[in-house]
């Protein structure tokens, strides 16, 4: 089998979560992907190394997730001889993606202006907080920086008291999963046109986008939007609700949902027809899912999950992780994958969920260590002999 991106060759700079995750998404899809790291090694690879419950043979879950499929090379970008083995990479590939600090690549001398000169050809990208260019573009950003900055925050918990970041860090992979997209987009404008380009991809602009209706909402309106919990500005019952052993989660968007909950339910305070349409639910919200609550607390999550989905009331527990990482549809679509180590051992990590009717080839090679292809891809990609390679680690230009 094979894979969609195979003969995309990417130089992957990045580090942390955001940069990683882009890369880790183009390596899984078939790129071949080039870590290039520092001699001291990218800093994601101290995360969590030491934490004996959370990494195998002295790499981090951070560093074993988000590097499976690509190939690390050790390079001195700040040294001369580093830069101009740099250029040489670059002239053998189709992207380049980083994720440093606004004005970092440009005072390294590997933005796009000076690769675009080398290989005009050449994609660039570029994930950072707040993008390249206007009047805060350089203040340092976070996962939860850009969730507060960008309004998801203000949303989300149960009251206006408490805001709430999202459990999943998702300005940092929303940041990631929009630099996929803009690549995936400027190689197919290469494609037709013929040209290279750079993508500036902001974390703020990213959750701002993901705002989506809610944010026409808001201009229709004025009015800014609240948190509610688990619960929905619209639709009744649409809540979590806590069951003998858990919790459920009910949503009637239709009104024929709400029949047949009614019916399954058989409670007569739900049977008033005025119920039956929405807007009439939705005036008396609380006193609905206050019996709802009730009675869903007598059976476990199991159960009602069973009964709901019998009569066609879109229903789901509230899995922990456990739960949500044995699921059998989960299992079923390879979302739970093995990675090896390249020192041996194993462990399961997310899959792919890009899912492709013939390049679905769902292999993954373990994370690198440091510097592993160094030799590899100076060999194969550039044609140098051992002594030249030898000369450049002897002069720590690689390792």
């Amino acid at each position: 089998m094979s894979k969609p991106l195979e003969g995309i060759r990417v130089i992957d700079l990045t580090h942390m979560l955001s940069g990683p995750y882009a890369g880790m998404i183009l390596a899984d899809l078939g790129a071949e992907t080039i870590k290039v790291e520092p001699l001291t090694g990218e800093g994601t690879r101290a995360l969590l190394a030491k934490d004996p419950n959370n990494s195998l043979n002295g790499m981090g879950a951070y560093f074993l997730t988000l590097n499976r499929n690509k190939k690390s090379v050790c390079i001195d970008l700040k040294s001369e001889s580093g830069l101009e083995l740099f250029y040489d990479l670059v002239r053998h590939a189709d992207i380049v993606l980083d994720n440093f600090s606004a004005g970092v690549p440009t005072k390294l001398k590997i933005d796009f202006p000076h690769l675009e000169a080398i290989n005009p050809r050449i994609i660039t990208c570029s994930v950072t907080g707040f993008g390249q260019d206007g009047p805060n573009f350089q203040r340092p950003a976070f996962d939860q920086v850009v969730q507060g900055i960008g309004g998801g925050m203000s949303i989300t918990g149960e009251n206006a008291d408490k805001p709430t970041r999202a459990g999943i860090p998702i300005g940092d992979l929303g940041g990631g999963m929009f630099a996929v997209m803009g690549i995936l987009a400027a190689l197919q404008a290469r494609n037709t046109k013929g040209h290279g380009q750079h993508i500036d991809i902001s974390m703020l602009d990213c959750q701002i986008s993901m705002l989506n209706y809610m944010a026409t909402m808001y201009f229709l309106s004025g009015q800014n939007p609240t948190p509610l919990g688990n619960g929905h500005f619209v639709h009744v019952p649409y809540n979590t609700f806590r069951t003998r052993d858990g919790f459920l989660i009910v949503a009637v968007i239709f009104d024929s949902f709400w029949d047949n909950l009614v019916n399954l339910l058989d409670i007569e305070a739900l049977k008033d027809p005025k119920y039956k349409a929405q807007p009439e639910r939705l005036a008396n919200q609380a006193f609905i899912e206050g019996i709802l609550n009730e009675v869903f607390s007598t059976q476990t999550t199991e159960h009602w999950v069973a009964q709901l989905s019998s009569v066609r009331v879109p229903c789901a527990p509230v899995n922990n992780f456990s739960q949500a990482l044995s699921d059998p549809q989960v299992l079923y679509r390879k979302m739970v994958v093995e990675i090896e180590h390249p020192e041996g051992g194993k462990v399961n990590a997310p899959g792919n969920p890009i899912k492709m009717s013939v390049d679905d080839d769902d292999h993954f090679s373990p994370p690198p260590l440091l510097g592993q292809h160094t030799d590899e891809v100076l060999k194969e990609l550039l044609g140098f002999d051992d002594a030249r390679i030898e000369q450049l680690r002897a002069s720590k230009v690689v390792r």
